[in-house]
């Protein structure tokens, strides 16, 4: 999809809320895609969070394909940013040795 300020503006208000969560990822790679235009419906959002900390990459990908709230980009956002946090969440707690 073209850029957006406002889009690259919650993307990275979602990153700075990862870095709560751990302040170790040394890098985050967001895509985020519009592949298929449906007739009756909008564009489905399609959102790759790619986070990378000392020794290991979380991948989370959250493809709409079925999930007409995702014609929203704001809804495919936070659904992919979630997912990526709970991830992280879980990787910080095993990291932490809890």
């Amino acid at each position: 999809m073209e850029s957006s300020q406002a889009v690259e503006e919650r993307v990275h208000e979602r990153i700075a809320r990862l870095e709560r969560v751990f302040d170790r990822i040394t890098s985050c790679h967001v895509t985020i895609e519009a592949p298929h235009r449906h007739h009756q419906n909008g564009r489905i959002y399609e959102v790759k969070v790619d986070l990378r900390v000392p020794g290991a990459e979380l991948v989370t990908k959250q493809e709409g394909s079925n999930d007409h709230a995702h014609e929203d980009v704001y809804v495919a956002l936070r659904d992919a940013f979630d997912a990526a946090e709970r991830r992280l969440e879980d990787f910080a707690h095993r990291h932490n040795g809890h």
